[in-house]
């Protein structure tokens, strides 16, 4: 496939992963979030700092230091191109990242506290732990990047990381399934906020990661 091939494809599929999470409602009030996926040669495509009613032909491609090689960025998105080559180095296997100030989520975020794996979607599409804190550092920042790639040192099957009074950063195989999992995770995040009125939420039994594995099996086989 050509070059030009690939790059409309995941423009296409960053485009719709975008739409998907302005109808599951897991945006924040004003609809911030920043999504890139992975090019050959050390390079992403990278949503140009707005993303309601994006567009395939308004992203932008850059290469993993930063600079602009096609398209245009606002400089709000270009403070956070680190971030995302952060985690594209950290994890070849990693095609596609979201990241945005999701209500739940962000409030797990804000009072530093990892969020639970307790709902059956976070195990089904791919977060089968607790999703750890970063601790804050400035938006784009040296710290900051260094933070993420320290947590993802320390927690290497983590598909999502909690920026410390910032928000969520999630990432997967694909911008389909990193959609999956951000909805998945701010559903949990909603039913964590709710279970504590409620007396608290409950751990999966031991084993439950297996038996879900299976059940997956046992329909895709």
């Amino acid at each position: 496939m050509s070059d030009a091939y690939v790059r409309k494809e995941r423009a296409d599929q960053l485009a719709q992963a975008a739409e998907k999470l302005f109808a599951a409602g897991v945006m924040s009030h004003s609809g911030h979030a920043n999504l890139s996926a992975r090019l050959e040669g050390e390079r992403l495509l990278l949503t140009p700092g707005f993303v309601r009613g994006l567009r395939p032909e308004q992203l932008a491609t850059v290469d993993f230091e930063g600079q602009v090689l096609e398209g245009e960025l606002q400089s709000v998105s270009a403070e956070i191109i680190a971030m995302h080559s952060a985690v594209y180095k950290a994890r070849p296997n990693v095609g596609a990242i979201i990241h945005t100030h999701s209500p739940s989520a962000t409030a797990f975020a804000v009072a530093h506290r990892p969020l639970p794996c307790r709902t059956e979607p976070m195990l089904r599409f791919g977060q089968a732990e607790d999703v750890p804190v970063v601790p804050w550092g400035p938006r784009g920042s040296d710290v900051s990047v260094r933070g993420i790639a320290d947590v993802l040192e320390r927690r290497p099957t983590t598909a999502a990381v909690l920026l410390a009074n910032h928000g969520l950063l999630v990432f997967g195989p694909d911008a389909a399934a990193t959609a999956h999992l951000v909805v998945a995770i701010e559903e949990s995040a909603e039913a964590e906020i709710a279970a504590a009125a409620i007396g608290g939420a409950v751990d999966f039994p031991p084993g439950a990661q297996e038996a879900v594995r299976a059940a997956i099996a046992r329909v895709t086989s």
